[in-house]
């Protein structure tokens, strides 16, 4: 982890876009996910009972999507540490084989406090939003003063 952001505060500004980032859902992540998180429900492991369930088959975790579009701001902040707050809907389901896509743009910049707000979204391969009204917030160091005493 980076000790201090890649990114100037200074520069940012309302309307910024982030990078987005892509992820392709598998079966394998999602187990992995289960095993990291101790999130073992069926619904995310047992096909049969997904479907008894009345899922199209077994769905990804709410939480690994939200991760993605974590994954997707601390990236962009170059440190993890900046990043504050970040929470949203989650709209849709993920299932395996689905191709998610994270986006984000900067909505706010308050000078006195430093920090920004950025509105995130996940949609699916057809658009489909799967993780709305999501809101990152993130809080950048005082900026040091460049001038020096002789």
């Amino acid at each position: 982890m980076k000790t201090m952001s890649s990114l100037d505060f200074e520069h940012l500004s309302p309307g910024q876009a982030l990078p987005s980032l892509a992820k392709h859902v598998t079966v394998e992540q999602i187990r992995q996910y289960a095993e990291a998180s101790g999130d073992r429900n069926p619904i995310h492991l047992d096909e049969t009972f997904a479907r008894s369930a009345g899922l199209p088959g077994v769905i990804a975790h709410g939480m690994l999507t939200m991760a993605f579009a974590n994954q997707m701001v601390t990236d962009w902040l170059g440190d993890r540490s900046l990043l504050r707050r970040l929470q949203g809907r989650f709209a849709g389901m993920v299932v395996p084989g689905d191709d998610v896509t994270c986006s984000g743009t900067v909505a706010s910049k308050d000078e006195a406090t430093r920090r920004i707000v950025i509105n995130l979204v996940v949609t699916n391969q057809r658009g489909e939003k799967v993780f709305n009204k999501g809101v990152a917030e993130a809080e950048f160091p005082p900026q040091r003063s460049t001038n020096h005493a002789a």
